[in-house]
């Protein structure tokens, strides 16, 4: 059988695959497992999708019956449910736990369960392995005064994270005119009050909580309309985040997109210059451009790198005691202030960074060059065999781009995938390489 938990949490069609008698049962799960002493604390909170009213019922349900007492955060970004955990939220304290109700970026029919343990990192693969194990065994319930209480309703007070975000930046953002989409999402709320609370002047787009419209043709995975919303407005960038708001992408006033990668090169020199890079380092994972691994070899800054997901990333900032780390798709962690990877964080640090040099978004965005980038998805029967039979050609063909490019061959953790990617001097080049290693992988 396939393991439940994805490199994200547990994912799926809400009420279909992602069942409330499902979210009940890995709620009182990871009590179980990361809850300590009598009374744990859990935070829930959740994106606006309408199949969250109903998985957070459940999720409340499986807490307290597990004897937990929860404070239900409401409609927040991923990351709040984090801080919340490591710092309490409003007058309440940290917990063991806590439970974010999200399929961030997927589309409005799936939702997802994500999991925080103490401290607000996301729990490990073998924690995660354990959960789901108990989901075989029914565990005693307590009863009379052992079960559960619900402590606080902090649904729709935001207050409490929004002056934690606005505290780790000591710049004025006046002057700065930037468009904010919120992808329908978490982000409606927090993201626009944190930047006008930082100073700046905010336009926003896609701020529809109903949460039908979630991801719908907007946000980090579409940045179209914020291109177009930036230059229409004129205005000096444009800052994307997705359904759980813990991704941010840019746009340059010219309208041009500014990556993970590139949004990670600014940060790593600015807190380079601050002396507040720990080890010199940044941590990604193997598929941010090689543009980005030249830029900070050029600057002298060394790059850890990790299997594709967040909390890989993040495990190995743990490990190596670094202070940035993140992906090309937008998730940037800033350990220093977040024990997550939170995209309103992210925003407000990068304009942080145009506000301190006076230098535009396009000027420090150009750090680094993008390499033209190729992905093809090959579908196959079996995904380990068809990556063996192609390693000896991916070496011969990365061997052919003689330092100037290279290939990417994983397999898909989701789905019965073979993904080829090659970077290169130019668009051409990526393609051409990768389409012949893809006609090998199908023959």
């Amino acid at each position: 059988m396939a393991r439940l938990f994805g490199t994200d949490g547990v994912r799926g069609v809400a009420n279909e695959f992602l069942t409330p008698e499902l979210a009940v049962s890995l709620a009182a799960a990871a009590v179980a497992e990361l809850g300590s002493g009598e009374r744990p604390l859990v935070y829930v909170g959740r994106d606006p999708r309408p199949s969250g009213e109903l998985l957070e019922a459940a999720v409340l349900a499986g807490a307290l019956a597990a004897g937990a007492d929860v404070v239900r955060l409401g409609v927040v970004p991923t990351p709040a449910v984090a801080l919340a955990v490591a710092r309490g939220a409003a007058s309440e304290p940290p917990a063991a736990l806590g439970v974010m109700i999200s399929a961030s970026h997927n589309p409005m029919p799936d939702n997802g369960i994500k999991l925080f343990g103490p401290g607000g990192g996301k729990v490990p693969d073998g924690v995660e392995d354990r959960i789901e194990a108990r989901l075989a065994s029914a565990a005693a319930r307590p009863t009379g005064a052992g079960v559960g209480r619900q402590r606080a309703d902090l649904g729709g007070q935001t207050d409490w994270y929004v002056d934690a975000l606005t505290s780790t930046v000591d710049v004025d953002l006046s002057g700065l005119r930037i468009v904010v989409d919120c992808a329908n999402g978490s982000a409606a709320q927090v993201g626009p009050a944190a930047y006008r609370a930082a100073g700046a002047d905010v336009t926003v787009i896609n701020d529809d909580l109903t949460g039908y419209r979630i991801n719908d043709g907007c946000g980090a995975t579409h940045l179209e309309a914020l291109q177009a919303a930036v230059l229409a407005a004129g205005a000096d960038a444009g800052l994307a985040h997705d359904g759980d708001a813990d991704r941010c992408l840019a746009v340059d006033a010219g309208g041009d997109v500014v990556d993970g990668d590139q949004i990670l090169a600014v940060l790593a020199l600015g807190l380079r210059e601050q002396g507040r890079l720990a080890h010199d380092a940044v941590a990604v994972t193997v598929m941010s451009n090689l543009g980005f691994r030249q830029a900070m070899a050029a600057h002298g800054i060394t790059v850890e790198e990790t299997a594709v997901g967040d909390r890989y990333v993040l495990e190995r900032m743990l490990a190596s005691g670094l202070s940035l780390g993140g992906e090309q798709s937008g998730h940037t962690i800033l350990r220093d202030y977040a024990p997550t990877g939170d995209g309103v964080l992210t925003g407000l640090h990068l304009l942080a960074r145009m506000a301190s040099t006076g230098r535009s978004l396009a000027d420090l965005a150009a750090v680094m060059q993008r390499l033209p980038q190729a992905l093809v998805n090959v579908r196959v029967p079996d995904k380990q065999a068809a990556l063996e039979t192609t390693r000896e050609l991916a070496a011969v063909v990365e061997a052919e781009l003689r330092g100037e490019g290279r290939v990417l061959v994983r397999p898909s953790g989701t789905e019965p995938l073979l993904r080829v990617m090659v970077e290169a001097p130019t668009q051409e080049a990526a393609d051409s390489a990768a389409e012949r290693i893809a006609a090998a992988v199908r023959a």
